[in-house]
């Protein structure tokens, strides 16, 4: 790393903001790093810090698709995705997956956060109200923020709160995830869909953690229980199951025409290259052949809640997020790192991804793990949680 001269120098109001930040998320730690970065883990011990849920990332079949496209060297012309045609590969892509989703459209995306905002920035305006879960991903938060919407949020998976505020404010736009990022709770999509419907909104539900899992073939929560035609939006990350780059956009409606020219993020983005499209198009066939897979990763995912919950631990969890809720951030650090001595690595989630102090240690779980693994994690947990210098919420 270069020296820092008087060159570095920046404005005071800069200068001062920066030196928060370092003060705040660096030099405060114990090991000089920011709390998210613990002990880098070694090959035998047990990553739980990667969404590739369905352990595809060195898939065979995948990774010669994508080999196989660079190899074919397709013409790959760097530009927005404003430009492309509507006979490109993207567009065969989209088609495949609004066909497995069950959506009439699908828009493809850079990323799951631009897939978000832009469809936010879209649908919503200064006089659109938006309903917005406690818990909801910061994408769908930040995107109803660009859009300047009027944003009003409930309590987690609270459709009564919902419906009180509906009533209160009129109609809008309910943001929702399928699955939470934090504590792997499931939303109870029907009553949420059905009163979106009663009281004239649009709903928007974010599929990340649950497409590719949930469903037949893994076509999501919504497929899963029959409100795909009941459903204005859906979203994912495809940096979850699909274990990749990009995001998309599903629409039941003509909203999907126009997002490409509307999103500035889509706008002022390169599209998705043909390597990279050659790549998702391949991961979903593979996904729809995994149901082995989903199986595996269901009972893993069972054993570890009950698992958990059986030697004392809060378990909120319904789904393949698991979280240990660590509370702040001295306990986080002691929590993270006897759980990586131990040879069990998960991902700590703390500002500004959770509320102060109520910091997490998340367990992503994987179909590719063993019973020896499982016995390992609740092994490495149970002495944990009787260790009296660690605490759990």
């Amino acid at each position: 790393m270069n020296m820092l001269t008087t060159r570095s120098r920046l404005p005071e109001f800069i200068d001062r903001r920066i030196n928060y930040y370092v003060s705040d998320l660096i030099n405060k730690k114990d090991n000089g790093r920011n709390l998210v970065l613990g002990k880098k883990p070694h090959p035998s011990d047990i990553i739980l810090q990667s969404n590739d849920y369905l352990a595809l990332t060195h898939h065979p079949k995948i990774i010669d698709a994508q080999v196989n496209s660079l190899l074919s060297k397709k013409d790959t012309a760097f530009m927005s995705n404003v430009f492309l045609h509507s006979d490109g590969l993207d567009k065969t892509v989209e088609h495949n997956l609004a066909d497995y989703t069950g959506f009439q459209t699908c828009t493809i995306a850079p990323s799951g956060w631009i897939a978000n905002i832009g469809l936010l920035q879209t649908i919503c305006d200064s006089e659109t109200n938006v309903y917005i879960d406690f818990f909801a991903h910061m994408s769908l938060w930040e995107g109803a923020r660009i859009a300047g919407a009027n944003i009003h949020p409930f309590m987690h998976n609270n459709a009564k709160h919902l419906r009180r505020l509906i009533k209160r404010n009129g109609p809008g736009v309910v943001l929702i995830d399928s699955i939470y990022s934090t504590i792997g709770t499931i939303a109870p999509l029907q009553e949420m869909v059905s009163l979106a419907n009663e009281l004239d909104c649009a709903i928007v539900v974010d599929e990340s953690h649950s497409v590719g899992v949930y469903g037949p073939k893994g076509a999501g929560l919504l497929q899963e229980l029959g409100l795909t035609d009941q459903v204005d939006f859906m979203t994912a990350s495809l940096a979850k199951t699909f274990a990749y780059r990009a995001g998309a956009v599903w629409c039941n409606n003509l909203t999907g025409q126009v997002v490409p020219y509307v999103s500035f993020p889509s706008i002022f983005s390169s599209a998705m290259m043909s390597f990279e499209l050659d790549r998702i198009d391949a991961t979903l066939s593979v996904i729809k052949e995994s149901d082995q897979s989903r199986r595996r990763l269901m009972e893993c995912s069972e054993q570890v809640r009950e698992g958990l919950a059986n030697i004392g631990y809060n378990i909120r969890s319904e789904s393949q997020i698991i979280s240990l809720e660590t509370a702040e951030k001295t306990n986080t650090r002691k929590v993270r790192d006897f759980f990586e001595d131990h040879g069990v690595f998960g991902s700590v989630f703390c500002t500004p991804a959770t509320p102060d102090n109520k910091n997490i240690l998340r367990l992503s779980l994987n179909s590719a793990l063993s019973s020896t693994d499982i016995d390992k994690i609740l092994s490495v947990a149970k002495k944990a949680h009787k260790n009296k210098e660690l605490y759990f919420v």
